[in-house]
């Protein structure tokens, strides 16, 4: 298996040993890794998520193209946003 060697903060460094003391490891390699892996799962997350806003724009421009969208005036923004986070989307 790789190595590598790593700088940790003090609180890092003092982290992983109250992981190791409480038995939720049995070295700090394992803690590493399980971090490791929590950040790739995360930044998974957000891909997908910046995926699913680029498709919402997509389809937010492509109705504006289609002419489906709602003028607000100024004085009626407020009351407009009220209603969109009260109304399920259509």
């Amino acid at each position: 298996m790789p190595t590598r060697n790593v700088n940790l903060t003090p609180e890092q460094d003092a982290f992983i040993d109250e992981v190791l003391v409480r038995g939720e490891y049995r070295n700090a390699s394992e803690a590493v890794r399980d971090a490791i892996r929590a950040l790739q799962q995360r930044r998974e997350i957000d891909a997908l998520k910046v995926e699913k806003l680029r498709l919402s724009i997509k389809a937010g421009a492509l109705a504006l193209e289609r002419g489906e969208f709602d003028e607000v005036d100024d004085e009626n923004l407020d009351a407009y946003l009220d209603g969109l986070v009260s109304t399920p989307a259509r």
